[in-house]
């Protein structure tokens, strides 16, 4: 048995270890906070408020501020009297915070339905998958030797490092930079890999040119909508996301949002945060005490309130945010370097038109429902996709080609008349989303932005520089809770350790 596997049931196990301990070893606590602000309500937001009450109890008032629909960037619409996915899809099965989300709040799920896999390099498709699999087995070892096998092994390598996290902050460890919570997962590897592009960490290791361009760039092309140039950890994010196993909630991932949400006792602002400030609280007989106010605007106007501790949990860069810095002893606009991603998430209902994919046989005859692109001079689409609905009943068949069905098209740009006649021979609905949705990866990262911009106040989205995915976000949601907790009640011993094995040898 491997030491993934046997980390992976140590962890379902779901040994309570922390709570327990901390309590009794730590010092005198000192007085909790009164009230918490959470900025943004997508799923790092609701992640933090559900964290933030586990680690602060009851009594603390936690306030979430979101403008817009809860879920953020997981994001449904409707289309043909059916609800369907327009942002975050699928769940990974190691996805143990996602899993955990579910588990506790009651939400049912539904399991990936599987499909056909194709990859289009504009003119034709190089690629289309068999119902065997022992078909596509020998078309791979054929075409690319080895090479498919040894990418399975090393993105499992990758994967049994970062699930170490799990353990980390089963225990109540925190971490108070990502570069830091990346070497703890795995060590000097993990920091090489984010300074390292997918494509020179995978040549590195043997893997051919020909098989990163056929097999590898597909792949990340249609999870961030970038080449193999992007940072080795994110691509190796991308790579696990075309593994079997994948899930989904069933009515929408939006769901473990807003159960997150309301689990957590938190009160939603409708309101959209303009400023932040710190301010100093003089007192006459105790030490100065520092206070952050939160201004914001609602249906009503302008508004503000006070808070001992604030997250933002909305990324901060360009194009992404507007919310002011002031009273802080640093210029914050240096901390966050680099721009999002623009992409479109287009649902189209209609019927595909096969030729366009250089396919000659009847369209009742084609049986691909995922369509990957590589790199090509007529970019369209990073990828196209028959989706099902956010709730799967029973009976549900997933329509042939030649029927009118929701695709969903994954593009740079959005799409005009002209590219849906190249795409369709007819439809009737169409809704285009676009998307600032994950940043735009150019290793080398010398520098993430911190998860401390000041004093009390954290920020959540820094992660997303190393990777951008559901589970990134409770991954850091969590680690934030943890280190506000840790710093407000002086408990240096859990944060920036990474002595937790020693410990437990130490315990046995």
């Amino acid at each position: 048995m491997s030491v993934g596997t046997l980390m992976r049931a140590f962890l379902l196990l779901g040994i309570c270890h922390y709570a327990s301990r901390s309590l009794a070893s730590s010092p005198e606590l000192h007085r909790p906070p009164t009230n918490i602000a959470v900025v943004g309500a997508g799923i790092g937001g609701t992640a933090a408020a559900f964290y933030l009450r586990q680690e602060f109890g009851p009594t603390v008032k936690i306030d979430v501020f979101e403008p817009n629909d809860v879920g953020g960037r997981l994001a449904t619409t409707q289309m043909a009297n059916q609800e369907y996915e327009t942002g975050g899809v699928v769940i990974h099965p190691l996805n143990l915070h996602m899993k955990h989300f579910v588990d506790k709040l009651g939400i049912a799920t539904r399991q990936d339905i599987s499909s056909k896999k194709a990859i289009f390099d504009g003119s034709e498709l190089t690629f289309e998958e068999s119902d065997w699999f022992i078909v596509n087995f020998v078309r791979m070892l054929w075409r690319y030797g080895l090479n498919y096998l040894f990418m399975q092994m090393w993105v499992e390598s990758v994967m049994d490092k970062f699930m170490r996290i799990y353990q980390y902050q089963q225990y109540g460890y925190s971490f108070t930079s990502v570069e830091r919570l990346l070497h703890a997962m795995g060590g000097d590897d993990f920091l090489s890999l984010m300074n390292h592009s997918l494509e020179e960490t995978m040549r590195a290791e043997g893997f051919t040119q020909v098989f990163l361009n056929d097999v590898v760039a597909p792949i990340t092309r249609q999870t961030y909508g970038q080449s193999v140039r992007i940072n080795g950890l994110a691509g190796a994010v991308s790579l696990a996301g075309a593994d079997s196993g994948l899930w989904a909630v069933d009515g929408g991932n939006k769901r473990v949002c807003s159960g997150l949400l309301y689990h957590s006792k938190s009160e939603l602002i409708r309101a959209r945060v303009t400023n932040v400030s710190f301010k100093v609280r003089p007192s006459k007989t105790a030490p100065a005490s520092g206070f952050y106010e939160v201004n914001y605007i609602d249906d009503s106007g302008a508004g503000h309130s006070m808070y001992d501790i604030v997250v933002i949990a909305t990324p901060l860069h360009q194009g992404k945010s507007d919310i002011s810095f002031s009273g802080l002893s640093s210029p914050m606009a240096s901390q966050f370097p680099g721009i999002y991603h623009q992409v479109f998430s287009i649902l189209v209902h209609g019927v595909l038109n096969t030729s366009y994919l250089g396919v000659t046989r009847p369209a009742s005859e084609f049986t691909v429902s995922e369509v990957l692109t590589a790199d090509s001079k007529d970019d369209i689409m990073y990828s196209l996709n028959s989706v099902d609905p956010v709730h799967i009943p029973p009976d549900y068949i997933r329509p042939p080609a030649s029927h009118s069905k929701v695709w969903k098209v994954f593009s740079p740009r959005g799409l005009d008349q002209e590219d849906l006649r190249r795409l369709f021979l007819s439809w009737d609905s169409v809704s285009q989303t676009p998307w600032l949705a994950y940043p735009a990866y150019r290793p080398p990262q010398r520098q993430t932005p911190p998860f401390i911009l000041h004093g009390k106040l954290y920020y959540l989205s820094a992660v997303e520089w190393a990777a951008s995915s559901m589970e990134m976000s409770a991954i850091s949601a969590r680690n934030v809770a943890l280190l506000a907790h840790h710093r407000w009640h002086q408990q240096t011993g859990r944060i920036d350790q990474e002595d937790l094995h020693t410990r437990l040898r130490g315990e046995l």
